[in-house]
């Protein structure tokens, strides 16, 4: 029989030692320390206790539990000597029906590793679906990872461990992440929709109005038909709409949703989540026949990446009448007009006006986002509460010195561009890092016409700076902007800098940053407050309207706009309860 909360919460602790499978391999204190915690509200709020009392832990013990682990497809498994559970695991990713040359592979592979690290390779082999990574995943994961530092690695190797301790839990308490699953199958099945020349080498690249970016307008159609929204079209600038109806015509409308639109060789979740949860979230209404007193508007947003065309947010811009028409006349690489790739689709360019919303027809708008960073990742916590979208400031500049031969000329007689930039870019780490929440970043440095034995004479460069508000983020341009003048007065150099773009900080409602805490405190989850450096439609609906984002973790790092953007079916389990838990908090706000 399945384990059940009741029984964890209140069973005496050996019984429930007992009881429980072997979470962390051949490691019972772990679980057994955690539960001095108890009571547990959730599996999620007992698997975090295992988590931080490893972390409080320290480094041998966490050494010893990772190397406690078999190798994958190792000696053990041939000996049969591993536990229950590693078997089950290694056996649902074919680890145990290798060819001989696959064995081989791995088996120098777990070698390699050992002597870089010092200790096994552990990677939690059902992966973020639960169902089991193909061999090749293990053996490309395995390969990329080998190139990795130890003190990453290490860190790592715990975070597949906790993974591997959720997917044990969830088994043997029979908790399935049903809604989860359901989000990420969505999203697998759309991610095969890719633009001409990324199908063929296996990437994932949609971009606005062409045919791919076409059929995932119309599956998100299908699935949010399916789901029992009682509206569903494709608005005047591609934009997938769906409306569920509230209880009365006249109420107000929750807004929401997130972009469908990629970069080149991007992810499956960057924006595609904050669609399909809150879809989910429509079908469970749907299925169980209960309306809100309030309509729920869900959008995805057709354009936010700038990709194909300069305009970027484009989508969302439209709902609060940012439309720009001269943009109509921009081409893409291929001499396609915006214009004529609107009409191509069938979009009806006049009626891009009309798609203004009225603010005071709307409760907000919320969005729910893959984090797109590492911090969740690291912490082990699955989502955040985000506090403001970053404002930033974006610069290009040029540095301009005297060429000169590398080898005549003196040290102290150089006027030499590409140090300055190069010193510049200093600056800025050092200035963002102490405001702990800054960033900034050089990110373009290029020497035109450059040869390996000449001081540069000219040095453009690219400048991103980011702060959670426009303060901080003002005094943060204003100490750069000096820092430059500063080195180029002192190294004899001139300069030009103009300002390419300047976009508002966008700070969460606090009433519906508070929402969403309430929502996520009743998983049982830590609550994490944090800042999005990246910026997202909410920036443009809280020109109008008030709006706060919810961020899930992500895996491998947490890195995004990568194929490797991932995240798992139970973090997006916790998504959708925590998005139910506002709809429900909603209903008894505004009745």
């Amino acid at each position: 029989m399945p384990l059940t909360i009741d029984f964890l919460n209140t069973a005496p602790l050996e019984t429930v030692l007992q009881q429980l499978p072997g979470l962390y391999e051949h490691s019972p204190w772990i679980a057994e320390q955690a539960l001095q915690q108890r009571p547990f509200r959730s599996l999620a709020q007992f698997k975090y206790a295992m988590v931080q009392v490893l972390a409080a832990a320290g480094n041998q013990a966490q050494l010893d539990l990772i190397r406690a682990h078999p190798d994958l497809a190792g000696k053990a498994m041939e000996a049969n000597s591993l536990t229950a559970e590693s078997t089950h695991e290694q056996n649902q990713a074919g680890l145990t029906r290798c060819t001989p040359e696959e064995l081989a592979l791995l088996q120098q592979l777990n070698a390699d590793y050992r002597a870089h690290n010092g200790f096994p390779f552990i990677l939690a082999v059902r992966g973020p679906r639960g169902i089991g990574l193909r061999k090749q995943e293990i053996i490309d994961t395995f390969q990329r990872r080998l190139r990795n530092s130890a003190d990453f690695e290490l860190a790592e190797a715990l975070r597949n461990i906790h993974r591997i301790v959720e997917i044990r839990l969830d088994d043997a308490f029979g908790s399935a992440p049903v809604l989860g699953n359901l989000v990420w199958d969505w999203q697998e099945a759309l991610s095969v929709h890719t633009d001409p020349g990324y199908a063929e080498k296996g990437q994932l690249t949609v971009t606005y109005l062409t045919d791919a970016h076409r059929a995932c307008a119309q599956q998100i159609v299908l699935t949010m038909r399916d789901c029992g929204f009682d509206e569903v079209s494709i608005d005047a600038v591609g934009n997938v709409v769906g409306r569920y109806h509230a209880t009365t015509p006249h109420a107000k409308t929750l807004l929401t949703g997130s972009h469908f639109d990629t970069v080149r060789n991007g992810g499956k979740y960057d924006g595609r989540l904050g669609i399909y949860v809150p879809l989910a979230c429509v079908r469970e209404l749907a299925r169980q026949g209960k309306r809100l007193p309030f309509h729920l508007e869900v959008v995805g947003f057709a354009e936010e990446e700038g990709q194909r065309y300069k305009a970027t947010f484009l989508g969302s811009g439209a709902l609060i009448g940012d439309f720009n028409p001269s943009w109509l006349d921009q081409t893409d690489a291929d001499g396609i007009s915006m214009r004529s790739a609107m009409q191509h689709a069938g979009l009806r360019i006049e009626d891009i006006p009309a798609l203004q919303r009225q603010a005071d027809d709307y409760l907000g708008f919320v969005e729910l986002h893959i984090e797109q960073g590492p911090v969740l990742n690291e912490l082990d916590i699955p989502l955040g509460i985000v506090t403001s979208i970053n404002g930033s400031v974006r610069y290009t500049g040029e540095v301009q010195g005297v060429a000169c031969h590398a080898g005549t000329t003196p040290m102290n007689r150089r006027r030499d561009a590409a140090t300055a930039v190069a010193e510049l870019a200093l600056f800025v780490e050092q200035r963002a890092a102490r405001d702990g929440d800054s960033v900034g970043t050089v990110g373009m440095l290029q020497v035109p016409n450059g040869s390996i034995n000449v001081v540069p004479g000219l040095c453009q460069f690219g400048l991103d700076l980011r702060a959670p508000n426009n303060v901080q983020r003002d005094a943060l341009t204003d100490d750069v902007v000096a820092a430059l003048q500063s080195i180029c007065e002192r190294r004899g150099l001139r300069y030009t800098l103009v300002e390419a773009m300047r976009a508002a900080a966008a700070p969460s409602a606090p009433a519906w940053q508070q929402r969403w805490e309430r929502a996520v405190d009743s998983l049982g989850v830590p609550l994490y407050r944090m800042p999005s450096g990246a910026g997202h439609d909410a920036m443009k609906l809280h020109e109008i309207m008030p709006q706060a984002m919810l961020f899930v973790r992500g895996q491998n790092s947490g890195i995004s706009h990568n194929p490797l953007e991932s995240s798992t079916n139970n973090d997006m389990q916790l998504a959708v309860d925590a998005f139910s838990q506002l709809l429900t908090q909603l209903a008894t706000e505004f009745p």
